[in-house]
């Protein structure tokens, strides 16, 4: 479950591949690659590190509404598959 008031950051086992639809991220330890299909929530992944909270990265963005709800949705898909964790 992804709370939006935490800190989060990319996983160390994580690389990030930019690709012209946003990125492929592949977790070294689980072998898996996923999909991002957005350039903002690329840049919101990227993000995290620095921002005071998962809600600070996404404001950042200056994503609101349906936008925002659906990378909110993104994040908690990327924290269960271990791409994302909280810091």
């Amino acid at each position: 479950m992804l709370d939006l008031a935490l800190p989060y950051a990319l996983d160390d086992q994580v690389a990030l591949r930019p690709e012209p639809f946003g990125a492929l991220a592949y977790h070294h330890g689980s072998r898996r690659l996923l999909f991002l299909r957005s350039p903002a929530l690329v840049a919101v992944v990227r993000g995290l590190a620095e921002a005071p909270s998962a809600a600070a990265a996404l404001d950042a963005q200056g994503l609101a509404g349906r936008t925002r709800a659906a990378m909110e949705l993104a994040l908690a898909g990327l924290a269960t598959a271990g791409v994302i964790h909280a810091r």
